[in-house]
């Protein structure tokens, strides 16, 4: 899956700015990443939302225990990978039908958050239980919503594009060709809020997320670690 964003969207983190300004290295634009990811994945689809969202998606290849889903709703456009322990609960916690997947139930969950939910961010994801990692994009705000779960079994990965562009993906290969240095893991067990604006640990959301920089010969311009001892949120 491939999500890429404008800077009208989501600002650039300043680590992956200055990974990329430190080692310099080819890059492409968004819509040349775009089209690679198409021309390289049999049976992709891919959507351009207004001027600054491009979402991209294919079966191929994918995980029997892991799949690949798309939903939009309500002009929220979701993509997710993975699958959750605990659907069955988190169905009759939003009112759901049992035919809802995981992807109606992110898009459902994030529509609580962002209408009448009391908590924040960090409560809504900290639910969820399983291998995922999902890109949520409401149209209707201008709203970016990013999260891997906490174990880190699902890869996602962001990098920033020629044009400026964050894009995210879980296929390291893509980006790497696309990103050049500005490019790192998604830290596991996080989420990326443009409503908050920035990275922050949904198991332990008190704590500081550092960037600390990689080593010439690594490929990655960054590493994100979350600081301090570990303190599982309450999920009840």
């Amino acid at each position: 899956m491939l999500g890429v964003f404008s800077s009208a969207i989501i600002s650039p983190p300043d680590e992956l700015v200055a990974a990329g300004c430190r080692t310099p290295s080819p890059k492409i634009t968004a819509d040349a990443l775009v089209k690679r990811f198409l021309d390289t994945n049999p049976s992709a689809v891919s959507l351009q939302i207004g001027d600054n969202a491009q979402l991209a998606y294919t079966h191929h290849s994918e995980s029997l225990l892991q799949p690949r889903s798309f939903a939009v709703k309500d002009d929220i456009f979701c993509l997710f990978e993975g699958a959750l322990d605990n659907l069955g609960s988190l169905r009759q916690q939003y009112g759901l039908a049992k035919s809802a997947n995981e992807v109606i139930l992110v898009i459902e969950a994030y529509k609580a958050l962002r209408d009448r939910a009391p908590y924040p961010p960090n409560h809504v994801v900290g639910h969820l239980s399983g291998s995922f990692a999902f890109i949520v994009f409401d149209n209707s705000t201008s709203t970016l919503f990013v999260a891997s779960d906490q174990f880190g079994k699902v890869p996602l990965y962001w990098g920033i594009t020629a044009d400026g562009y964050v894009a995210f993906a879980d296929n390291i290969e893509l980006l790497k060709g696309a990103c050049g240095k500005s490019l790192a893991s998604f830290p596991q067990g996080c989420f990326y809020s443009t409503a908050v604006g920035e990275l922050r640990s949904f198991e332990n959301p008190k704590n500081k997320i550092t960037a600390v920089p990689a080593k010439e010969e690594e490929i990655w311009g960054a590493t994100f670690k979350v600081e301090g001892p570990a303190v599982v949120a309450a999920r009840e």
